[in-house]
């Protein structure tokens, strides 16, 4: 099965999606300018979120929580436990994700919280809720909790999201799994700066007679431009991290084709209403070794056409890639805005039938 590799090329309006320490959009340098950047956390993160995922995917999600000895609590005391009896059951469920967190549990006793996020599927919280209720009816627990994570954990199953964006066990290696996807940072295809906005709030009871003075001054940094995002997916681990399921394979790739098509990340949403769509869309398929085309944007586009050359930049460079390397992937397939050709169903399709059914 072969690799699929995405290029999605976006334009942003002016707005402050993905934050830094600073609140303040976040940025790179590159050949030599500045850029502005998304991360691939909060790209990721707005694509598990999506309805793109979250609804067609619905049942095979996982959830990202370090809170699952708080559910398993809450579960316990549901079926008739007393809070002892369900907090020390929590404590054992809870560990076999990772070392709890004993300064969460001194602010709230009733927190039953583990120190990292973990990346749990739908199949490990229920083999979680049972292994909770077989102790309380009397099943004998384990010394080490970890001992006992090969009755909750997987090493694959039908969660897409872990199967595409991988976890990290620190206390349990064996169930790592291995991204199938992977997401570059978007940055900027031209020089791109942050632009500060000055802003007031006045106050609607205030008197005319008194200062004209606002309630609250503000200031916050914004930014726009023409964002390069470069997906690469790796159909045969997908495959086999989703336990040989092919047809629920094709639907995933369906589905974040379409959501990295169509979402993005949330911040100052309600101040920006960045409601951005894909303006251009490369997809390929094949055998051969991946390669991101960013080389093409190391130039700045100085234009003002910016998504028009962009796009232009993009198809040369791939074709540039070909011609000294050798083709790069088997097929390719298009969906461009400016030139009013291919559909995102056309590019869903295409990524879908990289997965055969055999």
């Amino acid at each position: 099965m072969p690799f699929v590799q995405l290029h999605f090329l976006t334009v942003y309006p002016p707005s402050n999606p993905n934050r830094d320490d600073m609140g303040r959009p976040k940025t790179a340098v590159y050949g030599g300018v500045h850029r502005l950047r998304l991360s691939s956390q909060s790209l990721k993160r707005a694509a598990r979120l999506s309805p793109a995922m979250s609804e067609a995917l619905k049942g095979n999600m996982g959830e990202r929580t370090q809170r699952l000895g708080d559910e398993v609590m809450k579960h316990l005391r549901e079926r008739g436990a007393d809070d002892g009896k369900a907090r020390e059951i929590a404590q054992q469920v809870a560990a076999v994700f990772g070392k709890l967190d004993t300064e969460a549990k001194k602010k709230n006793p009733d927190h039953v919280r583990i120190r990292q996020l973990a990346f749990i599927s739908p199949d490990e919280r229920q083999a979680a809720m049972e292994m909770a209720e077989r102790v309380l009816t009397g099943e004998s627990l384990d010394k080490e909790a970890r001992n006992r994570g090969k009755n909750i954990l997987r090493a694959a199953d039908g969660a897409v999201d872990l199967a595409m964006f991988g976890r990290m066990l620190a206390d349990a290696p064996d169930f790592n799994r291995e991204a199938a996807v992977q997401v570059s940072h978007a940055i900027t295809t031209h020089q791109a700066e942050v632009e500060d906005d000055y802003y007031t709030a006045a106050d609607d009871l205030k008197k005319p007679a008194e200062d004209m003075g606002a309630g609250f001054v503000g200031e916050a940094g914004f930014g726009s431009g023409v964002y390069y995002l470069y997906v690469c997916i790796d159909t045969a681990r997908l495959v086999e991290n989703l336990e040989n399921d092919r047809a629920l394979a094709r639907k995933a790739l369906e589905a974040v084709t379409e959501a990295f098509a169509t979402s993005s990340p949330s911040g100052k949403r309600n101040s920006y209403s960045h409601h951005t769509r894909a303006s251009y869309i490369r997809a390929e398929a094949g055998d051969q070794q991946p390669r991101s085309l960013a080389a093409a944007f190391l130039n700045p586009v100085r234009t003002e056409d910016l998504l028009g050359e962009s796009i232009n930049r993009l198809r040369k460079t791939a074709d540039t890639i070909d011609q000294a390397y050798g083709a790069s992937v088997d097929e390719s397939a298009e969906m461009d805005l400016v030139g009013g050709s291919g559909t995102l169903a056309e590019i869903k399709a295409f990524v879908a039938r990289q997965v055969g059914d055999a």
